[in-house]
């Protein structure tokens, strides 16, 4: 396989609490929210990664830190051979130029006071590209390609619906020709219609130019129909990644399972998993659990699960999996799992995927 276009290696970003001067002065012990920690990945050229998760778990930090639009605590992000985190104020410039991103609100991502036309080629203005003249035509054109009227140049975002302005928002996306686009819940504020729109503009769009996407949702219905490889984020870290057909037939890691059981389904058998709902919230990034993070509500766990942390385990070609259960070693299984992951929520608690 080809060298990927983007490689994430163990990247964190922390926040910090009582770290002011005067915490410092006082004594006050600094603690960190863990948003993202550890996290590894690949995007090669021409797919789109799918980055899946429950509300909180880190999706759009990783994503935003990826671009440097958040300073990562460690690890590093290479694009195209090159490092992120060590590009210049110049390389940085250019690095944008080459990877753009689409926000999940279309209406606070664009900006009142300015027109459609100028929103959209705002990115050929910072860079130096072309006149007013020739940027208005390039906006005709965007606003043309993206379903829009080229007349809607001088309107501004309050004119237009969610779905409207999220089509500005690709366009914008898309003006300096970039490889790679980040797309974090591009269609998760639209109706269920104009969502499926939507999706099929960012199909033709990256068969037309040849984009790489990072697509960032909970919704795992559209995650299905637009990727081409899944990453499943639990509490800060991939506990699975795999091809989209694998993940969504074949999860092997509990947490997979428990959202792919969380999509409604006209039949309770439609992909012959059990019927378990998963119980209790996601614990808090500031004092994550020893061992694997999962094991507080995971149905199989062990001693072993809470006190060690599991590696990510192969499970077929491309597909890895951080569980305990996929390294052959029955001896993790001979004891009870741990009660407390049946007792230690409410009955009526369940897994929650809204962002």
């Amino acid at each position: 396989m080809s060298e990927p276009l983007l490689r994430v290696t163990d990247l964190e970003k922390y926040y910090y609490e009582n770290d002011t001067f005067l915490d410092r002065v006082l004594g006050k012990e600094r603690q960190s929210v863990k948003a993202v920690d550890g996290v590894s990945f690949e995007v090669h050229e021409g797919e789109t990664l799918g980055l899946v998760g429950e509300s909180g778990c880190g999706k759009s930090t990783t994503s935003e830190t990826v671009l440097r639009l958040r300073e990562a605590t460690g690890g590093t992000v290479e694009f195209d051979g090159d490092d992120v985190f060590s590009m210049d104020r110049e390389e940085l410039k250019a690095f944008r130029r080459d990877a753009q991103i689409v926000f999940q609100d279309p209406f606070s991502s664009l900006d009142p006071r300015m027109t459609i036309g100028d929103i959209v080629t705002e990115s050929l203005r910072i860079h130096g590209i072309a006149g007013r003249e020739e940027r208005m035509d390039r906006a005709a054109e965007l606003l043309d390609r993206v379903g829009l009227s080229p007349n809607h140049v001088d309107r501004y975002p309050h004119e237009f619906s969610g779905g409207q302005r999220q089509r500005v928002g690709i366009a914008r996306a898309i003006a300096l020709d970039p490889e790679f686009i980040v797309l974090d819940e591009p269609v998760s504020a639209l109706d269920v219609s104009v969502q499926a729109q939507v999706l099929n503009l960012l199909a033709d769009l990256q068969e037309e130019f040849g984009l790489t996407y990072l697509f960032v949702a909970h919704d795992l219905s559209v995650v299905r129909h637009i990727s081409d490889r899944v990453a499943v984020m639990y509490l800060g870290e991939i506990v699975e990644t795999g091809p989209v057909d694998e993940i969504f037939e074949n999860p092997q890691h509990p947490y997979t399972e428990a959202l792919l059981e969380s999509v409604p389904r006209p039949s309770t058998d439609e992909y012959g998993r059990r019927g378990d709902v998963l119980r209790g919230d996601v614990p808090s990034p500031r004092n994550p659990p020893s061992g694997c993070r999962f094991h507080t509500r995971c149905p199989y766990a062990t001693e072993a699960c809470k006190m060690e942390t599991p590696p990510a385990y192969e499970h077929g070609p491309q597909h890895e999996a951080t569980c305990f259960r996929l390294d052959g070693d029955h001896d993790y299984w001979d004891s009870d799992p741990l009660s407390h992951a049946a007792e230690s929520v409410p009955e009526e608690s369940a897994v929650r995927t809204d962002d």
